[in-house]
C-alpha cells in the first residue's frame, strides 16, 4: 500500500480543529471521581510461570464501576530496590495473554503491568481473562454503546487504564513518582489519554494510536476499528450526529492536548489502520493547553505501515526512556 495521507512535510506541520464537547472535562472528571472512591487493588497473587529471571503476580484492580479488571505483574527477579512501572495497554481484540508473552520491559529492569482489555481477547493472541459485564458480547468492541457517551465501550476501557495506573503505584517495590503509560495502536490511543488525565505521568510512550483525529480517519480508511464503526453507521443510518458525539468525548488529540509528560512517538506513513494524520495531530497538539513545553519527539517510517518501527521503535523507546527516568530518581 503506498503512502495514502497527507505527505510528511504536511503532517509535521498539521494541527487540525478538533470539535471537542464544551463538557468534556467535566464528563472525565465525573466518570474518574466515581471510579476512584475506593482502593484500586483486588488482589495481588504469585503466579509460577517457569521463568527464572522474572517474578509475576496475577493482580485483580477496580475499574470502571468497581468491576474487577485483570492484569499481569511483573518485575526483575532479585531486584530489591523500588522501580520504575511500566504500564503496558494492549491492542485492539487483544486480552493480557499469558505473562511470558511480553518481557521486552521487565527484562530493561522496570517493573510491569500489562492491563486486560475488558471485553476483548478473541481476536489475536492468548485471551483475556475480563469480561465487560455493561455490555456482554455482540459487535466488535469499537460500536457497543456508541449512541452515547456514557454507554460506550471506551469510556469504560480508559477508566480501567486510568486505575491501572493508581494501582501500579500500589503494588510491591514500585516508585510511584515513576509510572509511565506505554501502547501501541488501540494501547497507544489509551496510553494517550492516560496522559491527558492522569496529571503526574512520568511519561507516555505511544506507536500508531487508535482514536486520534477519528473523523478524517472515518473518512480515510475502512480498515480495522475505524471500518467497525463505518458499518455501524452503513445499517444505523442517520445516526452519525449521535455517533460522532460520542466519539468526541474519547478523541485522542483532546487528551494530548491536555496531557504534559514527556512523550515519544512513532507512525508509519503507510497505515491505513490508524492514518498518520491522527498521529501527528496529537503530537502536534500535545500538552497545548498545560501551559508546559514537555520533551517530545516524533519517528515516522516512510516505508512502514500499522506495524511502524517495530523492534526498531522499541528499541529507541527503550533509549528515550531511560534518558528521561534518569532525572525522576525516587
Amino acid at each position: 500500500m503506498p503512502a495514502f495521507d497527507l505527505p510528511l512535510t504536511e503532517l509535521e506541520r498539521y494541527r487540525p480543529d478538533i470539535e471537542e464537547p464544551a463538557d468534556f472535562d467535566a464528563f472525565w472528571t465525573s466518570t474518574l471521581k466515581e471510579a476512584g472512591q475506593t482502593d484500586p487493588l483486588m488482589s495481588v497473587r504469585p503466579v509460577e510461570t517457569g521463568l527464572r529471571l522474572t517474578r509475576t503476580w496475577d493482580v485483580t484492580f477496580r475499574g470502571f464501576a468497581g468491576d474487577p479488571v485483570r492484569a499481569w505483574f511483573s518485575r526483575p527477579a532479585g531486584a530489591g530496590e523500588l522501580l520504575p512501572a511500566v504500564v503496558e495497554f494492549a491492542g485492539y481484540g487483544r486480552g493480557r495473554g499469558l505473562p511470558h508473552e511480553r518481557l521486552t520491559w521487565v527484562n530493561a529492569g522496570y517493573a510491569h503491568l500489562l492491563m486486560d482489555n475488558r471485553g476483548q481477547g478473541d481476536q489475536y493472541g492468548c485471551g483475556g481473562d475480563t469480561p465487560d459485564p455493561h455490555a456482554p458480547g455482540g459487535p466488535g468492541p469499537a460500536v457497543r454503546g456508541l449512541l452515547a457517551a456514557a454507554d460506550y465501550h471506551y469510556r469504560r476501557l480508559i477508566t480501567d487504564a486510568v486505575r491501572a495506573v493508581a494501582a501500579v503505584r500500589g503494588l510491591p517495590g514500585v516508585d510511584p513518582a515513576r509510572a509511565v503509560a506505554v501502547g501501541n495502536s488501540q494501547g497507544g490511543g489509551l496510553a494517550l489519554a492516560v496522559a491527558g488525565l492522569v496529571p503526574d505521568l512520568a511519561a507516555v510512550l505511544v506507536t500508531a494510536p487508535f482514536l486520534c483525529g477519528i473523523r478524517r480517519a472515518l473518512d480515510l480508511t475502512d480498515a480495522g476499528p475505524y471500518g467497525e464503526i463505518a458499518a455501524y453507521l452503513s445499517v444505523h443510518r442517520g445516526a452519525e450526529h449521535a455517533v460522532y458525539r460520542t466519539l468526541s468525548y474519547v478523541e485522542g488529540v483532546s487528551f494530548a492536548r491536555r496531557a504534559q509528560a514527556p512523550a515519544h512517538f512513532g507512525v508509519g506513513l503507510r497505515d491505513t489502520v490508524c492514518p498518520p494524520s491522527g498521529t501527528y495531530a496529537a503530537f502536534n497538539r500535545y500538552a497545548e493547553l498545560t501551559g508546559t513545553e514537555p520533551r517530545k519527539e516524533i519517528h515516522a517510517y516512510p516505508f512502514n505501515g500499522h506495524e511502524g518501527g517495530d523492534a526498531v521503535q522499541v528499541r529507541r523507546q527503550l533509549g528515550w526512556l531511560e534518558t528521561v527516568l534518569d532525572g525522576r530518581r525516587g
